[in-house]
């Protein structure tokens, strides 16, 4: 279920559980031409790696913040865009493993007028299950403009 964006100090808005696969993994691989073989093969990384198998790049991993937060957050009203306008700060806290799951969890730290707009900055976390430490903490930028500045 999607709502609009909260104001500050709302609960945070919580993602359901995505399955990090080895397809999803191999399709990010040839869409940015990393092919590490911690990545996408399986049998070596399970050999010559740290991680036990393969693992997702953090990129992936970042870029899907747009699909776990527009699972949970919808734009407030019609004729209004999300423009993504950056990250102050992104962390990559722990690898996540092909076959793991990962949910985003969203809360406004801040919303303030930007250019006919409004800046909304977001204190994000993707959660892995079962860890006690997030894979990535970021404090994401989205610009919503609304009418003729869309």
């Amino acid at each position: 279920m999607s709502l609009p964006i909260p104001s500050p100090g709302a609960p945070p808005l919580v993602s359901g559980w995505l399955d990090v696969t080895q397809p999803l993994v191999d399709l990010f691989a040839d869409a940015i031409s990393d092919h590490q073989f911690i990545h996408v093969d399986p049998e070596r990384a399970a050999r010559e790696s740290a991680f036990g198998g393969t693992i997702a790049h953090g990129f992936l991993v970042l870029s899907l913040l747009s699909k776990l937060g527009a699972e949970v957050m919808e734009l407030p009203g019609p004729g209004e865009v999300g423009i993504n306008y950056g990250f102050d700060k992104v962390r990559f806290l722990m690898p996540v493993p092909v076959g793991q799951r990962i949910r985003g969890v969203f809360r406004v730290a801040a919303q303030e007028p930007k250019g006919g707009g409004i800046l909304n900055r977001f204190d994000v976390t993707v959660e892995l299950e079962h860890a006690a430490k997030p894979a990535l903490a970021a404090e994401w930028l989205v610009l919503i403009l609304k009418g003729d500045k869309a």
